[in-house]
């Protein structure tokens, strides 16, 4: 788990005709571009007030790589090595492409500056054989093993918080609903570009119509990330936070929409279904921002406007 130097992005593929083996390839290949060097300029530089390495957590049956944003010892931390850290559980976006390495520049501010250990998790990826309730049971294993040795990882477990994006956004929203329901009270969530839907309506919002082909060709891959999240005779709506039975109780949400985002409307759903039950949830519209902008300050100016939103909004949440 390595970041490599240098790499070249691979073009990209033809998602409604793509192979597992193509698949395949094209993950290795676009993930050693984001691990490398050169994505540096579209991913942004993370923050030097923080220390990043690579974990293994060790579950039932795997061992699941992390990765971990801790505040870089200063001063007396030096001599004291912080203790009661606030926890941040952040999964990545991508769903059968993705790393945690792309995600450096927000989780490394968010280390430094609420400050706070941030465990990203190296979850899963969608493939064939690999659907998504792998990937939230990896979103949700992360978080009871850290809770359960926070001594070990030096964090205070009654100031915990869920942070994703995109599909990793819908894996915290899991997240979130199982820690209720196994009596582990968060903090907040805050869900970015949340794909909240793998059901059969996941293609009826009108975002997804808006914005099928522009300004990415962003319905070939949702076509493909619905039939890799549930092969034939899973339940999607198990897997499918906006048709959860039951959204009260839950940790106030912060919800964050790209306005040019075909999954936008997930987000705006989402946000009202909380509300409706009594959750706390707000929603935070970015005009003209498209899908994954906060992982592209480089290309994306209000990168940073939505990273500020979001450090004030777990600061106020997870503070002592």
């Amino acid at each position: 788990m390595s970041e490599t130097t240098t790499a070249i992005r691979p073009p990209e593929p033809d998602f409604s005709a793509i192979t597992a083996e193509e698949l395949l390839a094209y993950r290795d290949a676009e993930n050693r571009f984001r691990a490398s060097g050169e994505a540096r300029a579209i991913l942004g530089e993370p923050d030097p007030g923080a220390a990043i390495d690579w974990q293994e957590i060790a579950l039932p049956g795997r061992a699941l790589p992390v990765r971990v944003y801790r505040p870089a010892p200063t001063g007396d931390d030096e001599a004291a090595a912080r203790t009661d850290l606030p926890l941040v559980v952040h999964v990545h976006g991508g769903g059968f492409v993705g790393t945690a390495v792309q995600c450096d520049w927000t989780n490394s501010h968010l280390a430094a500056r609420l400050p706070a250990l941030v465990v990203s998790v190296e979850h899963r990826l969608l493939a064939p054989g690999s659907p998504l309730a792998n990937a939230a049971d990896d979103g949700w294993d992360v978080l009871q093993y850290v809770v359960r040795h926070a001594a070990q990882w030096g964090v205070d477990q009654e100031r915990a918080a869920v942070f994703g994006e995109s599909c990793g956004a819908l894996i915290s929203a899991l997240t979130a609903i199982r820690a209720r329901e196994a009596g582990l009270e968060l903090k907040a969530q805050v869900l970015v570009n949340p794909a909240v839907d793998v059901t059969e309506t996941m293609f009826d919002h009108p975002s997804i119509a808006e914005y099928a082909y522009s300004p990415t060709r962003a319905l070939p891959l949702l076509r493909l990330f619905q039939r890799l999240a549930v092969p034939p005779g899973a339940d999607a709506g198990a897997v499918s936070p906006l048709h959860a039975d039951d959204l009260s109780g839950l940790a106030p949400a912060l919800v964050v929409v790209p306005t040019q985002d075909a999954v936008a409307d997930h987000g705006r759903r989402y946000a009202e279904r909380l509300r409706e039950a009594g959750t706390s949830a707000r929603l935070s519209e970015y005009p003209g921002a498209k899908h994954a902008f906060l992982t592209l300050p480089g290309v994306e100016p209000q990168a940073a406007v939505a990273q500020a939103e979001i450090l004030a909004f777990l600061r106020a949440a997870l503070a002592k």
